[in-house]
Parts: C-alpha cells; structure tokens; sequence
C-alpha cells in the first residue's frame, strides 16, 4: 500500500511556490523572536510553572524548567536543519514526509494539529476567565461564561479568537505587528514580576530543593490515571515530589516551550529563511529560557511550595497574594491577559498552516489549502480553524486535555530529531545553512529525551493520545491515503512502467508498484 513512500524535498518546494497556495514571505528575523517569546510566554509563566512547583517539584521546579528548556533546544537544532533545508509551511509533518513516509507523517501532522488546536482553545478558554478578573480588580462582575439553554457559553473565548481570526486573515505580516506590541507589555510585566518578587525571597523557602518524594494518598482508579505513565510501567505506587516529582514537573512545563515548533511552521513565511529561521528561534528560546528560570526562583523563594499546594489552582498571583501585596496580584492578572492574548494569535496561525500543507498534499481536501489572492493568506481556512477553536474553547471543559498539549509536541519532536538521522543518509547532497553539531549524538539524545518526557504525563493522557491516533488513522485509511497526491504520482509512475495490463509491480495481480515507479515520486 506503499505507506512509507516519501516526498521529495524538491517537491515540497515546487508545491509550495503552486499559483493559488501560496503564501508571501514577510517575517524577519525580529518577526521570529518575538513570535517565539509570544507563544511562550503565556500561560507557561503565568500558570503552569506555580502548578509544577506546587503539585510535583516544589523549589526544584527551577532543574524542572531546565531540562525541559534543555530537551527543547536539542530538538529546535533538528527543527533548525531541516527548516533551512526544507523551508516551507508544515513544520514536522513536511519533515517526516521527506523522509520517513506517508502514513508517519499523518500521523505527526495529526499530532501536530492536536497540539495546536488543544492549547488554542484551552488558552481561548483561559483567556476569558482571566478577563473576568481582570474586570473584578476593576470592580465590575462580570462572569467568564453565560448561560445557554443550560450550556455555559465562555463568551470571552469567541471574542479573542474572532478578533485575531480576523487578523490574520487580514496579513501574516500585520498580525506580527500587533503581536509584537502585546508581547513588548507582557515581557515587561514578567520583568516586574521578577524584580518585585525577588525583594521577597526568603532563601529557608528554598529548603528542602528537592522536596522528598511522598504519596499522594490513595490507590484509586484516579490516582492511578493521574500518576506517571513511567511510574505506571515500573509498578511504582502514585506518588509526588522526589526525583521522579522533577521529571514530571518538566513533563508539564514543557507546555512552555511550545511556542518553538510553532515558529518553525511559519518557515515559508520568512524572509530569507536559511539565516532567519535559526537566528529567530534560538533568539527567543535564550529570552525564554531565562525568564522562566528567573521567574521561578522568585516564585518558590516568596512562599514556600506547601503554600502554593494549598491553592486549588496556584498561579503566580497566588505568592503575590500570600506575601500581601495585591497591587502586584493586579499587574500579573493584566499581564496573564495579555500574555495569553498573543498566544492564541500564534497558535491559530500555526493550526492553519500545518492543515494547509496536508491539504496541499490530498492528506486533507484540497479545497482548505487555497490562499488569498489579495493578501496570500489561507483565508478561508484560517477562518474554518478560528470557528472551530472557539466553539471547541466556548462550549467544552477542554481545559480537562491540557497535557495533550504537551504529548502531541513531544511526539513531533521525536520524529524531527530522529528525521535528521535519515535526511543526512538520504540527501547528503542537501547543504543547509544550519546543521546539528556533534553528528548523531544531539539528535539521538533529542529524541531519547522526549520520549523519557512523554512517559512522565499521566496515563489519562497516553489514554486520550491513543485514542486520538486511533481516529487519525481512520480518516487516514478512509480518505487520505486514496486521496493523496503522492498516491496519483505512484498510479501514473505504475502505469509508465507496467502499462494498462498490470496492477501493480508490472507483474499481474499486485499492489506495489515497482521500485522504478518509487524511485519516480520520492527521488528528484
């Protein structure tokens, strides 16, 4: 069935360049920066970094943001080479095409739109709660949701992703513009954050670094579902904290690091990609880094971590509050506003370009891959995915699939770094303007890493992950597989080499086609 057939590198340029879909470069390698700096610095920040502190590492939780910071740019230097290599929409999912087949690369592409459509709308969600709050500092009640017919509607989840919906629809490079100057305020609330928190710190805070590892108190089906995927396997009784407590601190944290692969998406929308695609990435993940780390001293030195797991959903508001100063409580619930605001922007545009590009190659119809031919932008795509992300954050407790997020990501980046492996031993000929140094090691050690990450989400998650490859497999074999492109090239390649009396192979009564017909479609 030829499911492992690959397309060429070659190819994907040429389709990328197709009259009707193609895209404009506009990005710059400032564009970039802040693109990675605004998908990051969001609810990792503001949220989830009190969540790992509290519930898994306590003060360690400073080693948890920098393994996964670590892991993250091990597999941003694969992401790298093969987007100065192949620098065209679609990120992983192109990757895996080029050079691990067809049905691997669905099911990335599949993953990917897990990732991208899940923390669009759980950050949609989060968005419109926040602004609730933001209105009650201002003394106005006004709640996050109404009532529908007995439906909670989270009207401020339709309100921002109309608004940047309508944006992007509008121009990539416009978009970049008002993303950058949310993303300027937000990087100077987190920089209050730190400076303020620090005159805090109370260093016996920090002790014990590593809290011991301690049970969580019952044996139940759901502890059982929220312990460890790793400590599942190995038989371990549901526990938190320890050293186990850090991995499973930099398994949620990682949802931080998102923004980077995302960046990568946009690959066929940059200028000059080969210089400004490493320049760009690597800029933003450095300014991530350290804020994180900062953030997270500050945080775990203002109160100490069983402070924090007393809340039912710690934040960073929640230390502000605990030491008293509300004012401070103020500016963070401002910037967690603000910073989720960009977020979404970057994560829709992310979605559409990843669905662009399957639908580009017959994965998905070919009608969702036609762009504007005003503003060369995927209008009416980018319109379908911004409906569907806010009926998706408005109507559901998606809120519940937060971690799929994360195992989505950490999926695209086992198969990115080990990608590079098999593009280097394919097309030794290809000279990208950036390679991962050490040879093999980086990507190996990329790609181990994830997947030790992946084991550290809770078996409710791999659950759900399971059941979601299951679904995309279908829709594989029901649609894509028959209607892909590379499918049309292999009947054409077959028919060349066989004529009209074989099927297959040229030999009666097969479905493979002939080497010479493979070596047609995925060699240039």
């Amino acid at each position: 069935m030829n499911l492992f057939r690959t397309k060429s590198v070659e190819q994907s340029m040429a389709d990328a360049d197709e009259p009707g879909r193609k895209l404009k470069r506009s990005l710059s390698t400032w564009d970039l920066m802040i693109m990675g700096v605004a998908v990051a610095v969001g609810a990792g920040i503001f949220s989830v970094g009190a969540k790992a502190a509290a519930n898994f590492a306590g003060p360690a939780v400073t080693i948890s943001f920098a393994i996964a910071a670590v892991t993250c740019a091990l597999a941003i230097m694969c992401y790298a080479e093969f987007a100065t290599a192949i620098p065209v929409a679609g990120s992983a999912y192109v990757f895996t095409y080029a050079t691990m087949g067809e049905v691997l690369a669905w099911i990335i592409g599949w993953n990917l739109i897990l990732e991208l459509f899940t923390a669009g709308a759980v950050i949609a969600k989060y968005w419109g709660i926040y602004l609730s709050k933001v209105f009650a500092l201002m003394g106005l009640d006004v709640p996050p949701s109404i009532s529908l017919g007995g439906i909670d509607l989270y009207w401020g989840a339709f309100l921002i992703v109309a608004v940047f919906t309508v944006l992007l629809v509008l121009g990539t490079k416009l978009s970049a513009r008002v993303g950058n100057v949310f993303t300027l305020i937000k990087i100077a609330v987190v920089l209050f954050v730190i400076v303020v928190g620090f005159t805090y710190v109370k260093f016996e805070n920090y002790s014990p670094f590593v809290p011991a590892s301690q049970p969580t108190g019952g044996t139940g089906t759901t502890d059982v579902l929220k312990q460890s995927f790793f400590g599942f396997l190995t038989g371990a009784a549901p526990a938190q904290y320890g050293t186990l407590g850090i991995f499973a601190g930099a398994a949620l944290v990682f949802f931080a690091f998102i923004g980077f692969d995302v960046v990568a998406t946009s690959a066929e929308e940059v200028k000059n990609p080969q210089k400004t695609l490493p320049r760009g990435i690597f800029g933003g993940l450095a300014i991530v880094t350290v804020l994180y780390i900062l953030v997270s001293l500050a945080l775990t030195g203002m109160v100490p971590y069983s402070k924090l797991a007393e809340a039912e959903s710690p934040t960073l508001t929640t230390a502000f509050e605990a030491v008293g100063n509300n004012d401070a409580a103020k500016v963070i619930a401002f910037g967690s506003l603000v910073g989720l605001t960009t977020v979404i922007m970057v994560l829709l545009m992310g979605l559409s370009r990843v669905v662009l590009a399957m639908s580009r190659d017959g994965l998905l119809p070919r009608s969702l891959s036609k762009t504007s031919t005003i503003r060369a932008t995927p209008a009416r795509l980018q319109i379908i995915c911004g409906a569907a992300v806010a009926l998706v954050a408005g109507l559901t407790k998606v809120d519940l699939l937060e971690e799929m997020i994360n195992i989505g990501t950490l999926s695209a980046f086992v198969m990115v770094s080990l990608g590079i492996l098999v593009l280097r031993r394919k097309r030794p000929d290809l000279k990208p303007s950036f390679r991962v140094p050490f040879g093999k090691v980086v990507p190996v050690v990329s790609a181990v890493l994830c997947l030790y990450l992946m084991t550290n989400l809770a078996v409710e998650t791999w659950i759900f992950f399971a059941l979601w490859l299951v679904v995309g497999i279908i829709i594989y074999f029901s649609y894509g597989r028959r209607h892909s492109r590379l499918n049309e090239k292999f009947a054409e390649a077959r028919a060349s080499v066989s004529g009209p009396a074989a099927a297959g192979t040229g030999e009666p009564g097969t479905d493979e086609p002939s080497n010479v017909a493979s070596e047609k479609v995925s060699r240039p």
